[in-house]
């Protein structure tokens, strides 16, 4: 069989652990068997990014800006624990929060459905798409342990030589902790404007929730620049019959309990990674979401959502099998490998990554499975496929529709 030529190249991210054992799988099976392409390789594995001072990281990410296209595999973010495991130099930040922060992109997840595997949630009938603003707050802060008595304070001095501003955080009386978090103005405006992008191309309403009421200036001011971007397009909203609603965040919680779906859920940083695991967990798991980082000059990571499967690796080490779902691996590489069609005019590209898709959740639908989603589907089962199996049996599906 001829393989299908790719005109231009996609920037291949490679991680750790088990999920990087799939990824090979993958490569070979699903991607270089069946597309001439050319794949600019970066590893992205914990201990490269210890050797090379985490620089490998931020050339991956240089290569997505110059490539418009990039895949990732799942990566470790060091704690105590693994710098102790991996004889790291320290705990390394997390190389999607560094990804993220050089593009100035917003992350998408959305569910993947398939019709045997029913929502946690009764209510919801449609796919609830997270959008994460992927810069700053606690992923980019300054913590400091107080060692006793003393005051902490929050100082800003104009770069213009003007008078500094002070505030009185905290007067310790003893020991705690203090933290310092910051965001911008235009990377508020870029995730405002990527997720009335993305609600414009899906043609979903938009909701956004943060705690103005509590945090009068931080959250109010995410409130007001994310309102003044939607007011600015809001022709391009009415137009495509998008509705745009603010919520609290927790109200935004409550009624999404019991909202039918097919919206787009902005969120700040925090409030996405854990909303999004918890959208992922109601609609089956973590291996059923696909992941996009959208940066606004138009470059794109696809991701799987999940970790690196820990667990699984340290059993496959053992020559012991697994069934180790790679669904959400899989839809990165056929995100990607649309999105570079989509770029570069080329539908047969884009038709491969269809026909990909629809043999993975074929073969779902059909009851062929990994472990973890036999208890999730209806009816359930006993049967399930082990990880190379099911890989191999997504293969046979997609060779028949070729």
């Amino acid at each position: 069989m001829s393989k299908i030529k790719v005109k231009n190249p996609i920037v291949e991210i490679d991680g750790d652990e088990m999920t990087r054992v799939i990824w090979a799988m993958l490569k070979e099976h699903l991607v270089l068997s069946h597309l001439d392409v050319d794949l600019k390789y970066f590893d992205l594995n914990v201990m490269e990014r210890d050797r090379t001072d985490d620089q490998i990281t931020h050339d991956a990410a240089e290569a997505i800006k110059e490539y418009n296209v990039g895949v990732k595999c799942a990566t470790i973010t060091p704690d105590a624990d693994r710098v102790k495991e991996y004889g790291l130099k320290k705990q390394w930040k997390s190389p999607n929060g560094t990804i993220r922060a050089i593009l100035d992109g917003t992350v998408f997840r959305k569910p993947i459905m398939v019709k045997n595997i029913q929502p946690a949630v009764r209510s919801w009938k449609k796919p609830i798409i997270i959008g994460r603003h992927a810069y700053g707050d606690l992923y980019k802060c300054v913590e400091f342990e107080v060692p006793g008595k003393g005051r902490a304070e929050l100082v800003f001095t104009p770069q213009d030589g003007g008078e500094s501003t002070v505030l009185n955080v905290k007067d310790f009386d003893g020991p705690g902790i203090i933290m310092g978090i910051h965001n911008t103005d235009k990377s508020i405006r870029s995730f405002a404007n990527a997720c009335v992008n993305y609600a414009v191309s899906e043609g979903v309403d938009l909701w956004f929730g943060a705690k103005d009421t509590i945090s009068k200036v931080y959250h109010a001011h995410f409130k007001r620049v994310f309102g003044e971007i939607v007011a600015l397009r809001q022709k391009e909203l009415i137009e495509a019959g998008i509705n745009y609603r603010y919520l609290l965040i927790d109200d935004a919680v409550a009624q999404m309990m019991k909202h039918p779906g097919g919206i787009l859920w902005a969120c700040k940083n925090y409030d996405g990674d854990v909303m999004s695991d918890m959208v992922a967990a109601g609609f089956g798991s973590l291996g059923m979401m696909s992941s996009v980082l959208v940066s606004p000059n138009g470059q794109y990571e696809y991701e799987a959502a999940h970790g690196t499967v820990r667990r699984h690796y340290h059993l496959h080490q053992k020559g012991e099998p697994t069934s180790t779902n790679s669904v959400a691996s899989i839809f990165a590489w056929s995100g990607a490998i649309r999105k570079r069609g989509e770029l570069d005019g080329t539908p047969e590209v884009c038709g491969y990554a269809d026909k990909l898709e629809a043999a993975v959740l074929g073969c779902i639908e059909d009851g062929i499975m990994t472990k973890d989603l036999t208890h999730l589907v209806t009816p359930h089962q006993e049967k399930y496929e082990t990880t190379e199996g099911f890989i191999g049996q997504v293969k046979k599906r997609l060779e028949k529709s070729l």
